[in-house]
């Protein structure tokens, strides 16, 4: 029989409570409002899309990298094992709880990351993050990581993160040739419309071969990236 979930921390929320979950040594969840978020047994798609920015910017000695969710910090330790020692990469997480997590209970598991010098964590609002950037063409890569990812809730002009305004911001945040990689629960055909209304060229990311079908969208910023 499996073991009983237990729950470690919560914090409640407008979309209802916030909890981490455990029930072995490294077998977590993140639920909220009953609703699993995330699991420790299954981030193949957490960690790719990571990978497959990171893996564009392979020969930059200072890439500048700014991941939208910190979650179990699969992603962030994705990158990092991806990027160079020069690389800064900027993390933007809403919740101060998901923080405490990722310093406690969870860090064994991803070699602490958020202790490594190349990582800023920022509390706060990453639409906000990309949109209040004062320098264009600021970031080598952007990684979201976000609940749910696209979906037809989001189809709206104004939506903070996969609307035309907001993909518009994230656009001019990029480098030339830099990219935005999105992870998404399910495919959207109006949302890879939107990536090519605003001027990204889309790169076919393919599905993990087992596991969960989530997907990876990876859009680039046309033009040469400065090594």
């Amino acid at each position: 029989m499996p073991r009983p979930w237990t729950t470690v921390d919560r914090v409640d929320t407008p979309e209802g409570a916030l909890e981490l979950r455990q029930r072995g040594p490294g077998d977590f969840l993140i639920t909220v409002g009953g609703r699993v978020l995330m699991s420790s047994t299954a981030v193949r798609t957490e960690r790719a899309v990571a990978e497959v920015a990171c893996a564009r910017l392979a020969g930059v000695a200072r890439p500048r990298v700014l991941i939208g969710g910190l979650g179990m910090a699969f992603t962030l330790r994705a990158a990092l094992d991806a990027l160079p020692p020069g690389a800064a990469v900027t993390v933007v997480e809403m919740n101060p709880i998901v923080e405490r997590w990722c310093r406690g209970p969870l860090a064994p598991m991803t070699g602490f990351p958020l202790d490594d010098p190349r990582t800023t964590l920022v509390l706060g609002d990453v639409a906000a993050a990309i949109a209040s950037t004062r320098t264009p063409a600021l970031w080598h890569a952007i990684v979201l990581d976000l609940y749910e990812g696209p979906h037809a809730a989001t189809q709206t002009p104004g939506d903070p993160f996969y609307g035309m305004g907001a993909l518009t911001l994230s656009r001019r945040a990029l480098l030339p040739g830099g990219c935005l990689s999105v992870w998404s629960e399910d495919p959207d055909t109006a949302f890879e419309a939107r990536l090519s209304k605003v001027g990204f060229t889309r790169v076919a990311v393919p599905p993990p071969k087992s596991g969960p079908r989530h997907v990876v969208y990876l859009a680039v910023n046309p033009g040469s990236l400065t090594r």
